[in-house]
């Protein structure tokens, strides 16, 4: 497989965007976060998110497909699979736990800091109220699409159980652990 250190420096090549660096590293934290808790593969699962939008920057008219065919390439099946999956033309691909799993963190955690971006306290004492609230506003966060959010929350709650709000609120927690990393630390009040 490859190492997570050779996928980093995929991203930092093919990505200019601090944005989507960002967004990159948070769907990382919030799929090995899903790993840990439902007892799969970390690091395979914290590859498929670090990798999902890696040639979006280079190629938005041909993504994902030149990450898919990188990996493909390198034999990295599952991974270019569960990637090829979070698009939505591509649902028929959602059929493992792995594709699921991204496509309930990749428009969710992009939001979530969005949502932490409006904030001074950030991440400190985000609810999944306050996440739903901004859903609902269509002009906050207008490049998020809710459609793929509501099936990607649907997906995780029909293959694992629990509720929307639990799953947000584990998204919120695994954001707010790299918080530093993801540029979200609280702004602090003189």
């Amino acid at each position: 497989m490859i190492s997570r250190d050779e996928a980093w420096e995929l991203v930092k090549n093919w990505t200019d965007s601090d944005r989507l660096r960002i967004h990159a590293l948070a769907v990382e934290a919030v799929m090995r976060d899903f790993a840990r808790r439902y007892g799969q593969d970390e690091e395979l699962y914290g590859l498929v998110g670090l990798l999902h939008d890696a040639d979006y920057d280079r190629w938005p008219s041909e993504h994902p497909n030149k990450i898919i065919q990188w990996l493909s390439d390198r034999g990295e099946l599952d991974i270019s699979r569960a990637i090829a999956a979070h698009c939505p033309s591509a649902k028929n691909l959602r059929d493992t736990l792995l594709a699921k799993a991204l496509v309930a963190s990749d428009e969710i955690a992009g939001f979530v800091i969005a949502c932490a971006l409006v904030r001074p306290e950030r991440t400190e004492g985000l609810l999944p109220k306050s996440v739903h609230k901004k859903l609902k506003t269509p002009a906050f966060a207008a490049g998020v699409d809710r459609g793929e959010v509501a099936e990607g929350l649907r997906l995780i709650v029909e293959i694992v159980g629990g509720t929307v709000d639990e799953h947000i609120q584990r998204i919120i927690a695994a954001i707010h652990e790299k918080r530093g990393e993801l540029g979200l630390v609280a702004q602090v009040s003189n």
